[in-house]
């Protein structure tokens, strides 16, 4: 069963993460291991941009685990583990396990821990049920310890180890006259204290003879069983019962399921699974992990108030950001420095939103609050995301609390903020040798006001000949983006650090005259349509380098008008 108490909660950013995403997460989870002493588990929703890269490399961080879903896993709920069992055990065993453990369905696995088989309740029964020919104890390779088991017998010759798997199962309740015509070679005899009786069946050569009623074996019937190779058992039961019970000693192996058994892996959603298990008649699946080893079972019960993964939240709040499955989440705790978005949970959380240019910097504030030392790692980790994100205090986001926070990390951290931000933005805007899609996604976020939907990328270069090289490219794979997310309108920032100005490619059905009314361009592109129709795709903003403050809250203002 799940312990709630000791379930990981994973810290993560949004998709296509930036280093503010990628840093906030790692350290705030640091600290929440430090005030709280439980697991929190740093992720990533995308995969690490080369500036962010440049940074974990230089403080030698490792990436985070890269998490492309939160759904609700087979391995959050609760499963049951009902122990494997080896496949030659009998069905006598198998049914007590079954009773003792309350279960209707055992696992077969090897040494190993693979899965062989099941065998239900249901299998058997029939096995009771079912009329099977006298022979079925050899067909099923039955071994004599399970026979001895399930007789509560004793072995007076012969091996335990070794296997009845040839003739047939009878009763020796005639003469032994009569005896001599119906048994064969390597049967299996159940007879009394009869001298006699038994000295007929060895001599017929029976491959086991079984006395009841806890009748001796004599000398001379031993000394002969052992010459010719007849396994001698004693039993305290009588004919009767030998007779019935014996049947139980069969190995489940015969009887278990061994083909085409639905089974599940701990990484499966349960959204995906519950249909499956909804529409056949089994009570209990078996679950692998995924090495295909045998963990536990699960049944419908148990994915009743299942709950989801505890998840905190940083550096975004819109549902449209986050990763793949948050509306099933239980997302604990939001750490965030842009506007409201629309996330919702199932309870009420821990919720910190402040006006400020990073995220990095309301962990560092928190790290103050609770007087817990910042190291040279998380001091570097945190100043790199504040200088990213404010574009080293360029950026109309940045605020006085942003730079101090930023200055005293550097300190902390060893570095020059300046020097160190050129190397930093040197390897973020080093895009030789990248895919029109990498340098999209680099870092993209999806928008949605009312009915509109909308998607703005951004790159940032200190290189202007190689931001106008990329207008081009940029331009065509931005109107396949829009196609590709079924978007009305999809912008492309293509920011100048140095200039501290960003070429914007629009595209989309009013797309740029949408950003013409946002900055109050209409006098520079003229108001007629004709003018408007003649525009190139992409529209000079001096002065506009944040995403987040300048551009996305004038074109949601423009939309809304």
């Amino acid at each position: 069963m799940i312990n709630t108490e000791k379930q990981k909660t994973l810290v993560i950013g949004h998709r296509n993460p930036d280093t503010d995403s990628i840093c906030s997460a790692i350290c705030y989870a640091s600290l929440k291991r430090k005030l709280t002493g439980k697991d929190y588990e740093p992720c990533r929703a995308g995969n690490v941009n080369p500036e962010t890269q440049f940074v974990l490399d230089f403080f030698q961080v490792e990436a985070p685990r890269l998490v492309e879903s939160v759904k609700t896993q087979v391995k959050d709920i609760e499963i049951r583990k009902t122990k494997g069992v080896d496949r030659g055990i009998s069905l006598k065993t198998a049914w007590s396990l079954m009773q003792e453990n309350n279960v209707v369905t055992i696992p077969c696995v090897t040494e190993e821990g693979v899965l062989e088989g099941v065998i239900t309740i249901g299998d058997i029964t029939k096995s009771y049920m079912n009329l099977y020919d006298s022979s079925i104890i050899s067909k099923a390779n039955t071994k004599y310890s399970n026979i001895l088991d399930t007789l509560e017998g004793s072995i007076v010759v012969g091996d335990a180890e070794a296997y009845f798997d040839k003739g047939k199962v009878l009763i020796a309740a005639a003469n032994p006259d009569l005896m001599e015509n119906y048994i064969e070679k390597h049967d299996l005899v159940i007879l009394g204290n009869r001298y006699e009786s038994q000295l007929c069946a060895i001599e017929m050569e029976a491959g086991c003879i079984i006395v009841c009623e806890g009748a001796g074996v004599s000398l001379t019937i031993r000394k002969l069983a052992q010459e010719r190779g007849c396994t001698v058992i004693t039993t305290p039961y009588d004919t009767y019962t030998t007779a019935r019970l014996i049947n139980q000693s069969m190995p489940i192996s015969y009887f278990m399921t061994m083909e085409n058994i639905i089974g599940f892996s701990d990484e499966d959603p349960i959204d995906d699974i519950r249909d499956i298990m909804a529409n056949k008649r089994h009570r209990d699946f078996p679950i692998l992990d995924s090495d295909g080893k045998y963990l536990g079972m699960i049944s419908r019960r148990n994915l009743l108030g299942a709950k989801g993964k505890h998840i905190i939240l940083v550096d975004h709040n819109e549902r449209t950001q986050a990763v793949e499955g948050i509306e099933t989440a239980d997302i604990r705790e939001i750490i965030d420095h842009h506007r409201l978005g629309t996330v919702q949970t199932m309870s009420p959380v821990f919720f910190r939103n402040q006006p400020l240019g990073c995220t990095a910097t309301i962990i560092y504030q928190m790290y103050q609050e609770n007087n817990v030392k910042i190291d040279k790692t998380t001091a570097g980790l945190l100043c790199s995301a504040i200088i990213s994100d404010t574009l080293l205090f360029r950026s109309p986001t940045c605020t006085a609390v942003d730079k101090e926070a930023a200055l005293a990390l550097a300190e902390i951290a060893g570095i020059h903020a300046e020097e160190y931000a050129k190397k930093m933005f040197a390897a973020g805007s080093n895009l030789k040798g990248k895919s029109d899609e990498d340098i999209f996604y680099q870092d993209f976020k999806r928008f949605t006001v009312g009915n509109s939907v909308f998607g703005i990328g951004q790159i940032t270069s200190l290189d202007s000949e190689e931001l106008e090289n990329l207008k081009p490219r940029m331009l065509a794979y931005t109107e396949k983006a829009r196609e590709q997310h079924d978007a009305d309108m999809m912008f492309f920032m293509l920011t100048n650090i140095l200039t501290e100005s960003t070429d914007l490619i629009c595209v989309g059905q009013g797309a740029e005259q949408l950003v013409s009314t946002a900055f109050h361009m209409a006098d520079e592109y003229g108001s007629g349509d004709e003018e408007m129709e003649e525009m190139d795709g992409i529209v000079s903003l001096p002065g506009v380098v944040s995403r987040k403050k300048q551009l996305a809250p004038q074109i949601m203002m423009a939309l809304q008008q």
